[in-house]
């Protein structure tokens, strides 16, 4: 299983990078603003730290200007994927983009049916966000389980990546599901290295 790290943090990214757990970065306008600082510059800076995959996403909500916006954010790094919300006008531009040969990330996904019409508009990546689907009251996990199994029915290219993760057990259950990757807020991946045992025995 890889892992992404979802923070726009760039000193969370230095220490996670420095541990060898970080395959790859996801960010949203809401985790950069949260820094206060220029988009176009903490997605480089990440670039620079992370050897993977990173996510910026696009803010229109019509596929044309979804795609205008997405070839200016691929030019800024190689390693830039374009994240486009699960609508039908992220569909389409995902299907552009895709044959442009610009990776693509669909967003906010809550459903298995949500996860087969992303893979079919040819995304790169897919992201159910498990821990939002738990605070509905739905079975995130169980979704998960449902969309690998989609996946590999059809042998699909688009990976999944669990995301809104919201403890280190939704990380376990993903991985003994075969999901591809996790992305991880910082506090998190630092618990999964952590057990008192652990210590214990150290001490």
């Amino acid at each position: 299983m890889k892992f992404f790290i979802d923070t726009a943090n760039i000193e969370e990214i230095k220490k996670a990078v420095a541990w060898g757990l970080v395959d790859g970065a996801t960010t949203n306008p809401s985790l950069i603003a949260k820094e206060g600082r220029d988009f176009k510059q903490v997605v480089l800076e990440i670039c620079g730290l992370v050897n993977g995959p990173v996510s910026a996403e696009v803010i229109s909500a019509e596929a044309e200007q979804m795609v205008v916006e997405a070839k200016d954010l691929a030019a800024w790094h190689e390693n830039v994927i374009i994240k486009a919300p699960c609508t039908i006008e992220g569909l389409k531009a995902v299907k552009k983009l895709e044959s442009l040969g610009i990776k693509t990330n669909v967003t906010l996904v809550f459903s298995a049916n949500q996860v087969l019409c992303a893979a079919k508009a040819g995304a790169s990546y897919i992201s159910p966000f498990v821990g939002r689907l738990d605070d509905a009251g739905e079975d995130g996990l169980k979704m998960i389980e449902e969309s690998m199994r989609i996946i590999k029915n059809y042998g699909y290219k688009s990976e999944i990546i669990v995301a809104s993760i919201r403890s280190p057990l939704t990380v376990s259950k993903a991985a003994e599901l075969g999901a591809h990757v996790a992305t991880i807020p910082f506090k998190i991946m630092e618990q999964l290295v952590k057990h008192p045992l652990t210590d214990v025995g150290i001490k």
